[in-house]
C-alpha cells in the first residue's frame, strides 16, 4: 500500500487555476496534491543578444522555491548570492520542455519568460511546474492573439510531465515526497499531448532497474501526461 493510499497508476488530486496574476500575460497556480507551483509567464518585446536578428524568438524559464515550501525554512538563494546546481538544471528542463511545443518563429523576435514559484513542496516540483508553466504559456500567447501580435499558432502541441518510481518493488505513477524519499528508482518523464518524448531522467537509488521496469514506468507515466493534457485542455478551453 503507498502511503497515499492510491493505486499504482492512480495521480494525485491535479487542480489547474488560471488566472492567478493581475498583471501577468499568462498565469496559473498548480496543484499536485500537496505540492502547488505558482506560474506565471511574461511578454518582453526584446530577445537575448544572441538571437537579435535571428526572426525568431525564445521561451526561457525561471523556478525557485520559498523559503516555507518545506518543512524547516530554506535561505533564498538570492540572499546567498547565486542559485543551486539543481535550480539550474530544473529551470533549464521546464525551458527545454516549452520550447519543444512552440513555434519560436512565429513568435517573432520576442521573449517569453516562465517564472515558477514553488509555494509549497511534496515531491514533483519540476514536473508540476512544467505542467502548470504550459498553461501559463498558452495564457500568454492567448493575449497576445487577443491584440493581433501573432496570427498563426505558436504552441504546436502540449506538453506535460509526471513522476514515476519503483517503490517496494512497484513501479508507481506521481510519487510525493514519502515515497521519493525511500524509492528504489526515480523517474521524470516529459511528453507532449501527441505522446512524443521530450525528456526523460532517471535514476536507481538503490538496486539498479531493469529495462522491464523502465518500460513500466514509462507505461505509467504516458497514462499520467494523457489525463494532465486533459486538464490542460480544460483549463484553457
Amino acid at each position: 500500500m503507498r502511503p497515499s493510499k492510491r493505486a499504482p497508476d492512480e495521480l494525485r488530486p491535479v487542480l489547474i487555476e488560471r488566472g492567478v496574476s493581475r498583471h501577468a500575460e499568462g498565469s496559473c497556480l498548480v496543484r499536485f496534491g500537496d505540492t502547488h507551483v505558482l506560474c506565471t509567464a511574461s511578454l518582453d518585446d526584446r530577445v537575448p543578444p544572441w538571437l537579435r536578428g535571428g526572426g525568431r524568438g525564445w521561451v526561457t524559464a525561471e523556478y525557485g522555491m520559498l523559503p516555507r515550501s518545506t518543512t524547516e525554512r530554506m535561505r533564498r538563494e538570492a540572499s546567498a548570492g547565486r542559485q543551486s546546481g539543481r535550480t539550474m538544471e530544473i529551470q533549464r528542463l521546464i525551458g527545454r520542455a516549452l520550447r519543444a511545443v512552440t513555434d519560436l518563429p512565429a513568435l517573432g523576435e520576442r521573449q517569453i519568460t516562465i517564472d515558477c514559484d514553488v509555494i509549497q513542496a511534496d515531491g514533483g516540483t519540476r514536473t508540476a511546474a512544467i505542467t502548470g508553466g504550459w498553461v501559463a504559456l498558452a495564457d500568454c500567447i492567448a493575449w497576445m492573439r487577443r491584440r493581433e501580435m501573432v496570427a498563426t499558432e505558436i504552441l504546436r502541441d502540449n506538453v506535460a510531465a509526471v513522476s514515476c518510481g519503483i517503490c517496494n518493488g512497484i513501479p508507481v505513477l506521481d510519487i510525493d515526497y514519502a515515497e521519493d524519499s525511500e524509492a528504489e528508482t526515480d523517474a521524470n518523464f516529459v511528453v507532449t499531448g501527441l505522446g512524443a518524448l521530450v525528456e526523460v531522467q532517471a535514476s536507481a537509488e538503490g538496486a539498479p532497474f531493469s529495462e522491464d521496469e523502465l518500460v513500466a514506468m514509462l507505461t505509467l507515466a504516458r497514462k499520467g501526461v494523457a489525463r494532465l493534457v486533459d486538464l490542460q485542455r480544460m483549463a484553457v478551453a
